[in-house]
């Protein structure tokens, strides 16, 4: 089966919060589909350039600068019912970018559970100084593959994490595609970032554990991948109700003492679904019951869509909040910057202003 025409509109050009987003699709070798608009990437030092700190949500980042988007970027890949398909985006300028991959939940939309949602995020990491890699992984529910009486074939949970080794595999096929990105990538700052599904993919590619029906138990961490960001990721699988372990027999293997790899997990402290679990703090055990290095950011009065990282103005969103989605975003940049760079600051300062708040809409700890 094929993916739906009737994509949404790719090629854009418009400005959100001060910054030009240059939407540009890349011309690519033979086997490689893709249309290209104009983009320039100027020359910059080798570690891209956190300018003086402003404020997000009230959290200090960088400095805001424009940035550049390829999409699609189609990759065939041997065994795939359908190609790969891309979007990256990244700051116009500078060199020895850091590399988030960035994968989708497992959402109700056509579109938002794909490369073409999770905007909120993905265009403040790109402005920011990451280049963010979004595959388009099979569960996306315009591309008709949930098979939902397969009790794995709904979720795709293994081809997910297959998609991102793949990105990782031909990292340098993929940059050399995209003219203005060729060269400029970091490949030994790689980080990963997922919200609901995607934050499980996120986990086990991180050290979760789980255990395939046929294969037996996985061991799917990633070395190349140094650190990561699981928004509201499933919780251990034991604690799943019968309907849901049912539903998916790998789910309910999901355990996190394997999970050695550095994260943040972020979850909200209203996000309770008995259709998974009865317990108020499910969303928390890839922290609570995992190994350090990891901090957890609860965000206050949060449900599922954490204000809304999905999209912008997103009908499915139960809690929009842009102050909120600020505030995560900001928080989960400043996480993976000190990760990436040690010696970095962005992380202890984001937590002091955070800690110093009057009414903060979280709060972190770490171990």
């Amino acid at each position: 089966m094929h993916a739906s025409t009737n994509n949404p509109p790719v090629n854009r050009t418009r400005l959100r919060a001060g910054i030009a987003f240059a939407v540009a699709l890349a011309l690519v070798p033979a086997g490689w589909i893709a249309t290209r608009d104009k983009a320039d990437a100027a020359s910059a030092p080798e570690r891209p350039v956190t300018s003086r700190p402003v404020l997000e949500g009230g959290i200090p980042v960088s400095a805001a600068t424009p940035i550049t988007t390829y999409q699609p970027l189609t990759v065939p890949v041997k065994g795939r019912p359908v190609d790969l398909q891309l979007k990256i985006s990244a700051p116009t300028a500078g060199k020895a970018l850091p590399v988030i991959l960035l994968s989708h939940g497992h959402g109700s939309s056509n579109y938002l559970a794909s490369m073409y949602g999770y905007a909120p995020l993905a265009d403040f990491y790109a402005a920011h100084g990451f280049a963010v890699i979004q595959p388009t992984h099979l569960d996306a529910k315009f591309l008709g593959l949930r098979d939902e009486k397969d009790p794995e074939g709904s979720l795709h949970w293994r081809e997910r994490v297959d998609d991102m080794t793949y990105i990782l595999d031909h990292l340098n096929r993929i940059e050399n595609s995209v003219p203005e990105l060729r060269g400029r990538l970091d490949r030994n700052r790689i980080a990963v970032v997922g919200h609901s599904m995607g934050g499980t993919t996120a986990t086990m590619l991180l050290g979760q554990g789980v255990t395939d029906p046929v294969d037996g138990p996985l061991n799917l961490t990633d070395r190349r991948i140094k650190a990561g960001v699981a928004m509201a990721p499933a919780g251990n699988g034991n604690d799943l109700i019968p309907p849901a372990k049912a539903a998916s027999p790998a789910m309910r293997t999901i355990t996190f003492d394997t999970m050695k790899k550095p994260a943040l997990i972020i979850a909200g402290d209203q996000d309770v679904n008995p259709a998974f679990s009865t317990r108020t703090d499910w969303r928390f055990d890839a922290y609570t019951q995992s190994p350090g290095p990891k901090s957890l950011l609860t965000m206050y009065g949060a449900q599922h869509s954490l204000g809304g990282v999905a999209g912008y103005d997103a009908k499915e969103t139960t809690d929009e909040n842009p102050q909120r989605v600020a505030v995560v975003r900001a928080m989960s940049w400043a996480y993976l910057w000190s990760q990436l760079y040690p010696g970095d600051q962005s992380w202890p300062r984001a937590v002091s202003a955070l800690n110093k708040t009057a009414d903060a809409l979280g709060r972190v700890e770490s171990k």
